[in-house]
């Protein structure tokens, strides 16, 4: 990192304070804003008004303006998220939700889960989804395992696919840019009748940059040229429903994608390689819905099945050909049944059950001499849910909610969990007040439970956390801001250590349950327009506290700062500007509070022009001052790039 580029990071944060508190005290003189609604809050369509939940929606005009290869970029404008990629676009990307570990956020496609039940702690790697394939996503923050049982401790991200609506509508786009990127992304979508389509298909790929060491001075001093790990990605998207409009309706929709990519060892005296992965992620699921009682009850069953594969060629020296393959499948189907029950003034009552399994096989080979394949593990299990909500207006201003769930897991204690929220609006000033408490669990998975390194008598991760915020609408509707305190305890941690609690067998450690965390801290976003018409902004700050309750030590990749301000200019009908800075404080990138990485701010800048009502073009500039920093340490980041485009909508 420059010197110039550290001192920018505190002055960043200082301003991006500055102007939610001043924005703070003009509050007084809003109306209400849009009622806009989310699925995922409440398991049914929702207005966010009356929601006590702290939710985040990205629309699809925010997608499509983020970089189309990696879904990570439009992730960041959601406070409460900490993102990590280990070496770019297409590598692997973890997220954290206020703290929790990246297995404690569930990830949802459609809202069905797709962690991944191969890898060590259950998490997905984000870099496998397409932007390309999204309509909008939907961020829940905080312990939602009442709703969605398993994983979600620290909240969940629903990530919704496109639907057909109205006229067919067709659109192309592609892009090129530094690091001999390439994306293509076809798309058709409408209805005719009672049927809907929509499909989408992306193309992408780039040279990328070396996963390891690029732009860290010390690295590349010693190692030299560095080769560069590319990626390759191919995705696919279809779904079909219907809707006659006599209370019947049912959809079903495939997903699929292939990327292969190359990554290095980052270890030992050679840790630049010429290893690479093939990764492939489907999904198919089906869904009908039913309305009886004069439409005061409605029946959904969903059905589903989805898919991780992973095959890993690993390469230990800078000109060696992979040595050794690993490869990883992860399969999980169910069923799960809803029922929604709508009581007038009483509110809606929705429960249902769902029963799922997993299960997981992975296996070894050597590749020089070619050798047998073994299978390192074979197993499964399935996972019995009961659930139900309750949510209910009281009076004309009050709306509450409260939920529970009881998880079962194959030769595993059963775990209960609640949520209770509130919702309360003042019309007369365009505000709500919101609060929220609940508890959070997450299953053991197979590789802690039946690897060479597992423990199968494991327990599930316990959390409890509670929040309370503010959505205040400002000048007349221009904007909204919206602040959120929150506190998590998380207990009962899977934890990997060598010690007497292994056996004799597990020589270099195994997983138990010991460790123990409190996050807390406070999220803002910010949603004004200045000059109507002309200039807008938008600001997401996360502050956050995250130690280890036993050491008393910061948790490893939590930074205590992540912040980040757009702005909006649209100097000429169909032209657009938007500039932005990303701020991250410093935080350890290892366990203990080792290997501290610098603070960085990262400076960005998107453009486009709409030609006429079917041609627009763009372009955008990643990195705009060179700033050189790590996110995971010894991992490049990229430096300054330049992308540009063309959309055809017709």
């Amino acid at each position: 990192m420059t010197p110039t580029t550290s001192a920018v990071a505190p002055a960043a944060f200082a301003a991006l304070c500055a102007v939610v508190f001043s924005s703070q005290s003009l509050a007084q003189s809003a109306s209400a804003p849009p009622n806009e609604i989310t699925v995922t809050a409440n398991r049914v369509p929702t207005a966010i008004q009356r929601t006590g939940s702290a939710i985040t929606v990205i629309r699809s005009e925010e997608i499509q303006r983020a970089n189309p290869v990696s879904m990570v970029d439009v992730l960041r404008r959601v406070p409460g998220l900490d993102i990590a990629e280990t070496g770019g676009p297409g590598s692997t990307a973890v997220i954290r939700i206020r703290g929790a570990n990246a297995g404690q956020t569930l990830v949802l496609l459609d809202g069905v889960r797709i962690n991944d039940p191969s890898v060590g702690s259950g998490e997905f790697d984000t870099s496998m989804i397409a932007p390309g394939l999204i309509e909008r996503i939907e961020v829940l923050r905080g312990p939602q395992s009442a709703l969605y049982g398993s994983d979600a401790i620290g909240g969940v991200i629903n990530i919704i696919t496109k639907r057909g609506r109205g006229a067919p509508l067709v659109g192309v786009q592609v892009e090129a840019g530094s690091y001999g990127t390439l994306s293509t992304i076809g798309s058709i979508s409408g209805s005719t009748g009672p049927w809907s389509y929509a499909a989408s298909a992306v193309a992408q790929r780039t040279d990328g940059f070396s996963r390891y060491g690029y732009r860290i001075g010390r690295i590349e001093s010693v190692l030299g040229p560095l080769e560069s790990d590319g990626v390759e990605r191919l995705s696919g998207f279809g779904r079909v429903g219907y809707d006659a409009g006599t209370g019947v309706r049912f959809d079903i929709a495939a997903v699929g994608s292939d990327k292969r990519s190359n990554f290095d060892a980052a270890f030992g005296a050679s840790p630049d390689t010429l290893s690479f992965s093939k990764e492939r992620f489907s999904q198919i699921t089906a869904r009908a819905e039913i309305d009886t009682l004069s439409d005061a009850l409605t029946h959904s069953l969903q059905v589903y099945a989805n898919r991780s594969e992973r095959q890993y060629f690993y390469s230990y020296g800078r000109s060696a050909s992979p040595s050794e393959r690993g490869d990883f499948v992860g399969d999980r189907y169910g069923v799960e049944y809803q029922a929604i029950w709508r009581l007038q003034q009483f509110g809606s009552l929705i429960g249902g059950a769902r029963v799922e399994k997993e299960t997981i096989d992975t296996f070894n080979r050597s590749l020089v001499p070619l050798g047998a394949r073994f299978r390192d593990q074979a197993s499964d299990q399935s996972t019995s849910s009961l659930f139900a909500l309750w949510q209910v207006p009281i009076g004309e201003r009050l709306t509450m909610s409260f939920g529970g769930r009881y998880d079962k897991v194959t030769d595993v204690e059963g775990f209960a969990t609640w949520r209770a929220t509130a919702a309360y609006a003042i019309p007369e000033t365009a505000t709500k007040l919101r609060a929220s408490a609940g508890t959070g669990a997450k299953a053991p998975t197979l590789y802690q439970r039946f690897s060479i390194y597992g423990t199968p008598g494991l327990e599930a991760e316990r959390s409890t956390g509670v929040d309370a915020g503010i959505d205040q609408s400002l000048f007349g509707g221009l904007g909204t801001l919206s602040l959120t305190a929150f506190a998590n305890r998380i207990d009962n941690l899977i934890d990997f250590s060598s010690g007497p609690k292994c056996s004799v067998a597990q020589s270099f450690g195994c997983f138990f349950n010991v460790a123990k965390a409190d996050t807390s801290g406070l999220e803002t976003s910010l949603n004004l327009t200045i000059v109507e018409g002309l200039i807008s902004t938008n600001l997401a700050y996360t502050y956050l506290i995250a130690k280890d309750a036993v050491t008393d030590l910061t948790l490893a990749r939590r930074p205590e700062n992540v912040g980040r301000l757009g702005f909006q200019i649209t100097p000429l009908p169909g032209w657009l500007i938007e500039p932005s800075l990303i701020g991250v404080s410093e935080r350890f990138s290892g366990l203990n509070e080792t290997q501290k990485l610098a603070p960085y701010a990262r400076f960005d800048i998107y453009t486009e022009y709409a030609v006429n009502k079917t041609f627009k073009v763009y372009g955008r500039v990643e990195n705009i001052t060179d700033a050189k920093y790590q996110e995971v340490r010894n991992y490049g980041t990229t430096g300054r790039a330049f992308y540009a485009g063309l959309t055809a909508t017709w």
